[in-house]
């Protein structure tokens, strides 16, 4: 259950790391529609949404490795 969950966290962290890329690099008005900020026109990049989701991403990152750790037995 614990790999499982660990997966799961780590799958999290890679794609808001990937939306924090795609957010740096991109034109708010070339992100595709669905996202939070696009702007018709704008030529501008959302550092604030991009700092949100790598943010999302380290905080998921830890999860995945609290998560692995073994359980001590004593």
């Amino acid at each position: 259950m614990k790999k499982g969950l660990m997966i799961v966290f780590l799958v999290l962290a890679l794609l808001f790391l990937a939306g924090a890329i795609y957010y740096w690099v991109t034109p708010a008005g070339s992100l595709p529609h669905h996202f939070p900020g696009y702007e018709a026109g704008s030529t501008h990049v959302h550092l604030k949404h991009g700092l949100a989701s790598f943010i999302l991403a380290i905080g998921f990152g830890i999860l995945a490795w609290f998560s692995s750790k073994k359980t001590a037995t004593t």
